[in-house]
């Protein structure tokens, strides 16, 4: 067939077609490859297939630079953009035609495509098209909702393995260009197909450094080991959980300062921390249940985090509250250790009431939790002390007995609440000293008794007990009581301690 044995041969005309004809076309070159795909490698020889990956790669980026080019408008300032209101550019009508290819030509395609120049998210799009379109033929594995249910697939069917693996060499390197939705499902696809280990290495790494965009059902990867095992793959989520922290660690060494503004309430690294802490929290929620969750796997997961990452431990005190009812069988130390990771002082009101009458927390939790609340009164009435220090002095009210008059103001309340707090702290100091008395008292009586007869010791103690007055000038006042609710909640931690220490 060649112009050995008579011109115009059948192989010159059939290079000639491919070169002015199916070349132009990327409909065609794309049928030209399907028709070649069992004639491989013989085809590879005769380099019909590497001229059409070529021309396919040639033709998307020219279309491409072209759509850019028509997408360019001028703003009102008189400066060229590109126009926001085109999200899907037309360029990419390639997308549908290539999917139609065998995974290992497609791959050779995306290469091409990537050398030429086709933008990353044009890239991104294909790749989610094919994945959606090989490995929904059989199961919705890569599902990112989650909410269909996952078909399994032997692990001795190489197709899916060997697309998921390709699609994960083909994702670009450029950051937030795939979604992490779509990022989640191929890792659930990598694990239950049984991947290699540098797919899903990649894939972890790649989640982590977006992991603050990411929802609680991106989270619950389901464990496809045995039934002994977890509901969800808990090893997973914390190697993605131990990426972010070194990706977070190395942007804040990276990052200038001053491209922030100096007024922001905080740095995007701190920020994202604060939506990974309560991601983090719900998911510990969720999983706290599982009866085959050992305590090594649930304190890993909460302690992966670095402490300043939550400012409120309520989330984290609720998970822990939920894995001590579920797992009732642990011993004291086992949940000494567990509370460990609480920061009682960071609990809001309403979880501090809570905690400090939870009866599955350990005895000295219970009182860390009355200790900080005593702690946050005193700061609150502390506080409005110094407001009040501005205040004129005929603008105060008094009030008795701790009873708020419904005609003050919240800040003569306070003022009030001020006078009788310092009142208390004089009277306590007077009992302090009249007890210093009494004791030198009891010194002097004991002396007593060994010099003097019994008679007249009687009369020297009634003389000198008479003199000293000790409830003569108590406080009547009702605030300086302690309320009926903290008496009963100390009572009730009194009586556990003596319950314990029989």
């Amino acid at each position: 067939m060649t112009e050995e044995f008579s011109k115009d041969n059948l192989g010159s005309r059939a290079e000639e077609y491919l070169e002015s004809v199916v070349s132009k076309n990327l409909e065609m070159c794309v049928e030209v490859l399907q028709q070649y795909e069992n004639l491989l490698p013989l085809a590879n020889d005769v380099r019909v297939v590497s001229r059409c990956i070529d021309a396919i790669a040639s033709k998307a980026c020219s279309e491409q630079i072209a759509s850019s080019f028509s997408r360019l408008e001028y703003s009102s300032s008189g400066r060229l953009h590109m126009s926001k209101q085109a999200a899907k550019s037309d360029s990419d009508w390639w997308i549908e035609d290539i999917s139609v290819l065998r995974v290992d030509l497609y791959e050779r395609v995306i290469t091409a495509m990537k050398c030429r120049g086709v933008r990353p998210e044009s890239i991104a799009a294909s790749l989610m098209n094919y994945a959606q379109r090989e490995l929904t033929k059989k199961s919705t594995l890569w599902n990112p909702s989650g909410q269909t249910k996952v078909d399994i697939i032997s692990g001795s069917n190489g197709q899916e393995k060997l697309v998921v693996e390709t699609i994960v060499s083909l994702l670009p390197v450029e950051k937030s260009v795939v979604p992490i939705s779509f990022l989640f499902g191929l890792l659930r696809s990598a694990v239950m197909l049984d991947c290699s280990v540098a797919f899903r290495l990649d894939l972890e790494r790649r989640i982590g450094s977006q992991l603050d965009i990411a929802t609680l059902d991106d989270l619950l990867i389901p464990s496809f080991k045995n039934s002994a095992d977890t509901l969800f793959d808990v090893d997973t989520v914390h190697r993605i959980l131990v990426n972010f922290s070194q990706q977070d660690d190395s942007q804040d060494d990276m990052e200038d300062a001053s491209v922030f503004d100096s007024d922001s309430p905080c740095s995007p690294s701190q920020s994202s921390l604060f939506k990974v802490s309560k991601l983090v929290d719900n998911y510990l929620a969720e999983i706290a249940p599982d009866a085959n969750l050992n305590l090594s796997k649930f304190m890993l997961i909460a302690d992966s985090l670095p402490s300043h990452a939550r400012t409120i431990h309520d989330g984290l005190y609720r998970a822990i509250d939920i894995y001590l009812k579920a797992h009732q069988g642990l011993s004291d130390l086992d949940k000494k250790k567990l509370c460990k990771l609480i920061d009682f002082q960071k609990l809001s009101q309403e979880a501090g009431a809570h905690a400090a009458q939870n009866e599955r927390l350990p005895l000295q939790c219970m009182v860390q939790v009355l200790y900080f609340e005593q702690l946050r009164l005193r700061t609150a009435l502390s506080n409005s002390c110094d407001d009040e220090d501005y205040k004129p002095s005929h603008q105060s009210w008094r009030i008795s007995s701790g009873a708020l008059s419904a005609a003050m103001s919240p800040r003569d309340n306070y003022a009030s609440l001020r006078r009788e707090n310092r009142e208390l702290k004089l009277e306590l100091a007077r009992l302090r000293m009249r007890l210093n008395d009494l004791e030198k008292e009891h010194v002097c009586m004991r002396r007593d008794m060994q010099k003097s007869s019994s008679h007249k010791l009687v009369s020297s103690f009634s003389r000198k007990f008479s003199k000293m007055n000790f409830f003569g000038h108590s406080s009547s006042r009702g605030s300086s009581s302690p309320s009926k609710h903290s008496q009963r909640t100390v009572s009730k931690v009194i009586e556990r301690t003596c319950t314990s220490a029989e």
